[in-house]
């Protein structure tokens, strides 16, 4: 991955490759945070909304469903993104 900022698209696409998605909506909502910690100065690709669902969650906790996600983007978490604000769903 390059050092750009990460976009939703890339995300979606991650999470797509990795968790057999059924259901996905990737938001990237870092205008949002403008003046904040972490928000920087791109107006993108560092607050993020996941609504998930996915086979691989059933049977586990919420927790381990986060784990998931974020075990799906770390690359992306270690490159830019400050915030990822996640909601599985069975």
């Amino acid at each position: 991955m390059s050092s750009l900022l990460p976009t939703a698209p890339q995300l979606e696409a991650r999470l797509r490759e990795r968790l057999q998605v059924r259901t996905l909506e990737v938001l990237d909502e870092s205008a949002q945070h403008a003046g904040h910690a972490g928000a920087g100065d791109a107006g993108f690709g560092t607050h993020f909304r996941v609504r998930i669902a996915s086979p691989l969650f059933t049977g586990k906790t919420r927790v381990a469903r986060h784990r998931l996600v974020y075990d799906a983007l770390q690359e992306f978490m270690t490159n830019g993104v400050h915030a990822l604000a996640i909601e599985t769903l069975d």
